[in-house]
């Protein structure tokens, strides 16, 4: 458990904010708590997951303020749908109503939309909001802020094995030329570096299937506040303890 840094006050925290010098380039992190957040309030678990979308804007604008270049949320797994069907119906409603409210935010602050997961199998009208984003900032060169939906990393790595055999029987590939950097390109995160520092709120320290290839070197950082409560305090201490980390990647 990495709660060993305090909360920042409002002076303090914009004066350590300015001397981060090794601000993770690519942050991920699993949202998980929102269940637990509104039992605890005597709220139906869909309430704890209505307040994680304002938590998700408040963690985009800050990470945006920190020059974080790549922020991406899990945001729905493959395992999700084992959920009760109205329970899934209302997550497939969020992201219309997330990005309904702060895409004008979001432009302001001139972050790019993408997704990585099966995204044709999401609900039509799940996908018309969300690729509605992706167009209406595909121009954007700030921030990537990347949606992990209908996402699973077991499956990520199968559905990449497929297309390298598929593409080693079409002669498109030869099997000598196949190695680590190769095969990252048949994933998801094509083109985006490695996760540097992945952050899971609730207390739970597992991966739970989020980037198991490209987590190999991750920083991992867990915290026991509960989703709707991450603001920018919590993901400050976050990156202040990924600054003390030292990264030898198996080296000395």
């Amino acid at each position: 458990m990495s709660m060993k840094i305090p909360f920042l006050k409002k002076k303090q925290k914009e004066e350590n904010q300015s001397e981060l010098e090794n601000i993770p380039r690519h942050v991920a992190i699993i949202m998980d708590g929102n269940g637990r957040w509104a039992e605890s309030k005597g709220l139906p678990r869909v309430a704890g997951h209505k307040e994680g979308v304002h938590a998700v804007n408040r963690v985009v604008r800050a990470a945006a303020k920190a020059n974080v270049e790549v922020l991406t949320l899990f945001a729905f797994s493959t395992e999700n749908w084992r959920r009760p069907k109205t329970e899934i119906d209302f997550l497939m409603k969020l992201p219309k109503e997330f990005l309904h409210v702060y895409l004008p935010e979001i432009m302001e602050n001139n972050v790019k939309i993408e997704t990585i997961g099966e995204f044709d199998d999401l609900p039509q009208h799940t996908k018309e909001a969300v690729q509605y984003a992706i167009d209406k900032t595909k121009n954007n060169d700030g921030m990537l802020l990347n949606f992990a939906l209908n996402y699973g990393g077991r499956s990520e790595i199968v559905r990449a094995i497929k297309h390298i055999v598929n593409d080693i029987d079409c002669s498109k590939i030869a099997m000598d030329s196949l190695d680590e950097n190769l095969f990252s390109r048949y994933l998801y995160t094509d083109g985006l570096q490695d996760p540097d520092l992945l952050i899971r709120t609730s207390g739970e320290q597992r991966l739970s299937n989020f980037l198991l290839w490209q987590s190999a070197y991750t920083e991992f950082w867990f915290t026991d506040v509960l989703w709707p409560d991450f603001d920018e305090n919590v993901l400050w201490e976050a990156l202040h303890e990924f600054e003390q980390r030292k990264r030898r990647y198996g080296g000395l």
